[in-house]
């Protein structure tokens, strides 16, 4: 692969996280082409080859060319849904997004050569919380009891035995209100009072509640791992207050360090975030990893530490066996 080859970035335009590693490639040099799949088919073009010899062609957007056969790596970030041509009516679309899906996105996923960070298959794998929790636990993570069901009696007897206990969404799914704004699903407190028949209309997550006094972000980049206490939430779920917490890097501690490299392995991950609830004994205690989690909140120099990480993966995708 020739020192021109590039870093492709997979995600939409907005985004904070994919933007700072962008721009800390730029001032290596590292040639760089940010592509996201929601603008296929009106903003981008493939054309892609397939032999015995393996795959060549390329990719097209409004202001760069991707040589298939010359991406050093892939940075797989938040890139949109799959979308279709206006004008269509909803059984046709439907069969566009599909095949766009199957299509482009098994091209993006089989770049020959390529290191990613991570796979987007990897990323998808480790995205289901009952096999994140389950797999989590093998690794020697401390897993606060949790219950996942959609049985409303179930879910009471677990709020009057483990009491209080959280409920947690089992994924960032898009939300909107009736005026089509943006919605967040919170980690919330909840009682047996709380969880009624509306339990039973889907999947839940409830999990005992962690007393902690502190919390830890732990982000893993290949081989490095960067540990952030985080305190001064004035409530659950710290995500609601980064202005107002206050963040120092500290050494993992190895026990930590060791799990989170199994944790790694067992899904073939490069980068994952990991959150943490430290206890009054001080007892660490998981609640999740996000295999694509954000960093770009953080104050410096913590976050140019990250970056740097992710950075050096990217250009140096050579020196890295690819997963």
């Amino acid at each position: 692969m020739s020192p021109s080859a590039s870093v492709l970035v997979v995600s939409q335009l907005d985004d904070a996280t994919a933007d700072a590693v962008i721009e800390e490639l730029n001032r290596r040099q590292v040639p760089v082409v940010r592509l996201d799949p929601g603008d296929f088919p009106a903003d981008i073009t493939v054309a892609a080859r397939l032999d015995n010899d393996g795959m060549r062609g390329s990719a097209r957007t409004r202001t760069r060319v991707t040589d298939l056969e010359q991406v050093r790596a892939v940075y797989w970030r938040r890139p949109r849904p799959y979308t279709a041509p206006p004008g269509l009516g909803d059984q046709e679309a439907s069969w566009c997004r599909e095949e766009a899906r199957y299509g482009l996105g098994g091209i993006l996923a089989s770049l020959p050569g390529a290191h990613y960070v991570n796979h987007p298959w990897r990323n998808r794998n480790a995205e289901y919380k009952p096999v994140e929790l389950a797999t989590a636990a093998h690794c020697g993570f401390a897993i606060p009891p949790t219950l996942l069901a959609n049985d409303e009696t179930a879910a009471q007897e677990f709020a009057h035995e483990h009491g209080p206990v959280i409920y947690k969404p089992l994924r960032n799914t898009d939300y909107q209100s009736a005026d089509g704004r943006a919605l967040t699903v919170w980690v919330e407190e909840a009682g047996p009072g709380d969880l009624d028949a509306g339990v039973t209309q889907t999947m839940h997550l409830f999990q005992k509640r962690v007393q902690s006094v502190a919390d830890l972000r732990v982000t893993a980049v290949g081989e490095e791992v960067f540990t952030v206490r985080i305190e001064g939430s004035p409530s659950l779920d710290w995500r609601r207050h980064y202005d107002s917490l206050s963040y120092s890097l500290i050494d993992t501690p190895l026990h930590l360090a060791q799990s989170v490299r199994q944790y790694l392995d067992a899904f073939g991950l490069v980068f994952g975030a990991f959150d943490f609830g430290v206890d009054l004994d001080g007892r660490i205690w998981l609640y999740e990893c996000n295999p694509n989690g954000q960093f770009a909140w953080f104050p410096e120099p913590i976050t140019g530490r990250i970056i740097t990480a992710l950075a050096d993966q990217l250009q140096h995708a050579g020196d890295h066996s690819a997963r």
